[in-house]
Parts: C-alpha cells; structure tokens; sequence
C-alpha cells in the first residue's frame, strides 16, 4: 500500500481479474486511481503490474485499507467502478459505501454480470445514497485489459459524466472498414476509430442486452462444436486438419474471435503427453447462467430462441458424463456414418451450414431483444447494439456489420431473416445446410443447435403451421377455445362431448 495518497479521478473496488485488468485499461487512458479489495494481496498485484508496466512515469494506482478510505482518496463527486460477483456481493459493497459516508450525487458503476432485474430494483433501492449505474463488459480478461465492448445503461445523467471514461477504454473499430483495432499492449490506448460503447437506455436494458449477448455466444460456440464433432468423428480429421479448415474460413463471412480461437485450441499439443490438447480435455461444459437466463426469459415473453436454447440444453447434457459412457455401450446407434460427400463437399456444406444457423441464432437473440423491448418499455438502437459488438466482446465479427447495416435501412425490421441482404443469403446456402442436417442424423452425431436453427427457418417461412390441430386439441380437452381462418369475431369452442358437436362463439 502506497503511504501518502493525493486524490484520484474515479474509485474502483474488486480487483480480480476483469477488474484489475479494467483498472489498467483506465489508467492507460489517463486515469488514476483508488482501488480497494478485501483481499489487500489482489490490491498489491494490481500496484505491482502498474508500476510494472509504467515504471517511469507516476503511480496511477493507489491502494486504500477500506471503502473509508477509498471515498476520502477519490475526488467528489465520486465515479465508483465495481467489479464483483453477481448477487449478493454487489449489495455488500453498495452498503458498505453507504456505511463509509458515500454522497448522494456519487455514481456507482456495476460492471458485473449481474441479473438486469437486480441492476434494475438497485436502482430504485439505492436512490437518495448514490447514483447506481451499470456497464455490462464483454471481452473477457484481455478485452477488460486491452478495450471490451460496453453495454452501459441507468441514469442519463451519469451518462453524461461516465461517456468520456467509458468510450476511452472500449474497443475501437475502424470507421473505414467496420473492422477491429487491435491493441494488445500496455501503455499504448487506442485513440481514433469508433468506440464500442454506446448508451442502451434505462436502468436493467444494459444487462439485458449482455444477457442476451451471452445467450448469442452460447449458440455460435455450440455451432462451432457441432461442425468440429462431425469433422472430427465423421469425417475422421484430425484436429490440426480442422484448425486449417476454420483458419480458412475466418477469411470469410464466418471471420471472428471464436472462429479464430477454435482453430488455436485445435492446434494446442498438450506438452506432457503430445496428443492434441483437445483431445485430453474432458467433455464436460460450464456455465456460469448467462445463457440460461437468455433461454429463461425467451420462454416467459414468448420468443422462440431453440438454438440459444439448445446451445444450453447441449451443455448440460455434456455434465452427464458418466451416464454417457454407461448409455454408449447400451444403446445402438447407425450402421454407417452417413456421409454421402465428398472431404471437400462436406467441408463446403459445413461451412454453408454453420453460417445460416448462425444467421438464425442472432436473429433469435435480436427479436428476443425486441420483445423485451416491448414489454418493458425500453427504446432500443439495435443497429447500435450491433455496432457495439463488432470489436472488444467475444462474439465479435465481420458477420455484425451487415446486422448493423440492416437495422439502419429499417430500425423495425422484425427478424434479421426479413431483410433482403439476409434472406438471399440463407436461399442461396440452405441446400448445403439441410445436406448436413441429414447427414449428421444418419451419421448418428447430434447436432442439436444446427437442425433446431433449420426448423426454426422452416417455421418462420411455413405460412400454415400444425398449431392449428394444437388449438383442436386444446379445445377438446380443456375448453381453450380457438379462432377461425374465414372470420376475424372473436373465438370459439366445439362442445366435444355433445350429440353433433355444436360450435358456438365464445
């Protein structure tokens, strides 16, 4: 701990990884800061790693004993980042501020993954204490260090003071090309290009719309992995032969950050025993809730997401490791494996598949976003949204421009497959992504995210579904009551269990 302090620009507590890492990206654009954690280890790395990466210039980090001396160290009115667990935790910090003396007109920023139904109830809880305001970040430890995309929502007013700090340490994009700034070294911010931060509206639509980021990430992964499985145990490739295969494709419409990784680990050779890294890593998938919140809340509003759904389904069946392996000897599966193409049809067809689902999946996540919209009143740019996400955030890609471009040329589009850009691009592929549907059920290889974002297309562009025999047998057992085709009066229910069935208007 540095013994004589002067005062700092901004406040932040929580020094982990994406908030030592955030405190960082801040002081590399200029901004010094008091930083506290009930772990005064994590404060003296926070310390050590700024003086280590600036070590002629002026400490910009100071470290404080407790939130006392963390409010007496930074200079009021406050802006206070946090960057703590979601839940409890936040609420532990804001009444420990409050205890300290915190003044009405201070701002606490929660750059947490939290719930956006907590961030919103803070809110209105916190109101008359300080201004609660939230920036969900998405980029994970590099991203937090080197620029993340920002997602900040709450009080329009703090708005004001926070946008020159948070568009300062957001990722930037090329204005020219839609594409990336890359910066991956301390010391050295970005100044030109387009930030990825922009304002999303009121208090709780920031963590909404990071939600539903999350939700997107879970699909487009869990479509990566289905086409590496079928690479892999159908077509007999070898890791190193697939990272190829994604390397080329990431020089295409498919180009961005997970595509990209993808072809990393598959490169990886695990050093103590020279097989592929992925193939000594066991199949059980993690999750921290983001996406089962995005799959929770598309079922109550009524949304359809079934890749975003599946994506989740799909990694909660991998924790069912020892049930698989018992399942694996007892139940049979196809003869063949089902693959009628060729190596280099098949890798094509692949291809076509993986971007139409693809397609499908971000348009399920932008009419949840719409929706959600809708029914909490909230006035959302999606353009902008899609803007904020091509650089910085762990979905970011080449892919995001063309959504940006269509939300600009309607603002009301209702799914990205009504645009014209888009529906010519799921015509023109869809034949190979229904060979590759057939083919992985024939094969035996599920490959959950990519035939459910095919049904959920067919669904979409079916101009009569089987929801009408639904409602006839809803109305037969318990009296739901249905609406006719040839008249728009209202509804009507068949007395099922009367001579002659009478149909009577209800």
């Amino acid at each position: 701990m540095s013994v004589e302090k002067s005062l700092a620009h901004l406040g932040f507590i929580g020094m982990g990884v994406m908030g030592k890492n955030l405190a960082l990206n801040l002081a590399d654009n200029g901004y010094n800061l008091a930083v506290f954690d009930l772990d005064s280890g994590k404060v003296n790395d926070a310390i050590a790693q700024d003086r280590a990466e600036n070590p002629k210039g002026e400490p910009r980090i100071q470290g404080c004993s407790s939130y006392t001396e963390l409010l007496a160290h930074t200079v009021s009115p406050r802006i206070i980042f946090v960057s703590v667990p979601a839940g409890d935790p936040v609420d532990h910090v804001c009444h420990k501020l409050i205890d300290a003396g915190i003044s009405a007109d201070d701002i606490v920023v929660d750059t947490g993954n939290s719930l956006w139904t907590d961030t919103r109830d803070r809110e209105k809880n916190y109101a008359g204490s300080f201004i609660f305001f939230s920036t969900a970040v998405s980029g994970g430890e590099e991203g937090a260090r080197f620029g993340p995309a920002l997602m900040p929502s709450g009080d329009p007013y703090a708005w004001t003071r926070l946008r020159p700090v948070l568009e300062s340490i957001a990722a930037k994009v090329d204005t020219a090309t839609g594409l990336p700034i890359e910066r991956r070294e301390p010391g050295n911010p970005v100044k030109e290009g387009e930030p990825c931060a922009a304002y999303i509206g009121d208090s709780g639509s920031g963590h909404y719309v990071k939600m539903v980021h999350n939700g997107i990430e879970y699909a487009d992964m869990q479509l990566i992995c289905e086409v590496y499985h079928l690479m892999r145990h159908a077509m007999s490739m070898t890791p190193a032969e697939i990272a190829a295969v994604f390397r080329d494709w990431n020089s295409g419409p498919l180009h961005s950050y997970l595509i990209e990784i993808s072809a990393e680990v598959l490169d990886e050779v695990d050093q103590e025993t020279g097989l592929p890294l992925v193939d000594i890593i066991l199949d059980k998938a993690g999750q921290k809730g983001t996406g089962l919140w995005t799959a929770v809340s598309s079922l109550q509003i009524g949304t359809p997401a079934p890749t975003i759904t599946n994506a989740v389904f799909a990694r909660a069946l991998s924790t069912l490791k020892d049930v698989r392996l018992e399942a694996s000897k007892l139940l049979p599966g196809p003869a063949g494996n089902g693959i009628t193409a060729s190596r280099a049809e098949m890798v094509e067809q692949l291809h076509d598949a993986l971007y139409c689902a693809k397609i499908c999946a971000y348009a399920q996540g932008f009419q949840l976003m719409q929706m959600a919209a809708k029914e909490h009143g909230w006035n959302l740019n999606f353009s902008s949204i899609a803007k904020i996400w091509r650089a910085g955030c762990i979905i970011r890609a080449v892919f995001l421009q063309p959504i940006a471009d269509a939300f600009e040329r309607n603002p009301n589009l209702h799914s990205l497959l009504m645009d014209p850009f888009f529906a010519e691009q799921v015509g023109q592929y869809q034949s190979n992504w229904r060979s590759v549907v057939a083919q992985a059920v024939l094969a035996g290889i599920p490959a959950g995210a990519i035939s459910s974002a095919l049904a959920y297309y067919d669904s979409y562009r079916t101009e009569v579904l089987p929801a009408n025999l639904l409602q006839g047998q809803r109305d037969f057992f318990g009296a739901h009551t249905f609406e006719r085709v040839d008249r728009q009066d209202g509804k009507y229910h068949v007395k099922w269990s009367e001579p002659g069935r009478p149909m009577v208007k209800v």
